[in-house]
């Protein structure tokens, strides 16, 4: 089984795909989107979502696994994520994929044990569950790995 995780940013997007073989979860890819500040909003979405559809095509993940935005104190912020996190699902459901969406809280939660753990704990976990030799950086591709390796580990049997 593959899942691609997507921690959504319109400047920095996250996407990290993993493989799942006899319960055993290994890296793929992982990397972040980026997109220049001061970009009309429409051509970052549309960057967005071209470099998403060619990761899709050359990784074929089965699943799609995304953060949701739970809290922003940046009403425009709030809004450009949404609007990132939309061409994410789209990408996903374009490339054939069903979406699974978690909280900020379910994916720490669920990677380290705790709900509230900071950024260095989750990149940490998300190594050591990944048998990596580094940490995955910058801290977007580490959460969406996070993401990914939380919808194999909330659906697994």
């Amino acid at each position: 089984m593959r899942i691609i995780g997507i921690d959504p940013g319109t400047g920095i997007l996250g996407f990290g795909v993993i493989e799942i073989t006899n319960g055993k979860m290994k890296l793929i890819d992982a990397g972040v989107v980026t997109t220049p500040a001061h970009t009309p909003l429409d051509v970052r979405l549309e960057d967005i979502f071209d470099s998403l559809t060619d990761i899709i095509a050359e990784t074929k993940p089965e699943f799609m696994s995304i953060e949701t935005l739970f809290f922003a104190q940046n009403v425009t912020t709030a809004m450009s994520v949404s609007h990132a996190r939309g061409v994410a699902m789209l990408a996903g459901r374009k490339g054939g994929m069903p979406i699974a969406e978690y909280t900020p809280l379910q994916i720490k939660q669920t990677v380290t044990g705790y709900g509230k753990a900071g950024k260095k704990q989750v990149q940490e976990m998300v190594r050591v569950q990944l048998g990596l030799t580094e940490t995955p950086k910058p801290d977007d591709c580490a959460d969406a790995l996070a993401a990914a390796i939380t919808h194999y580990l909330m659906t697994r049997v």
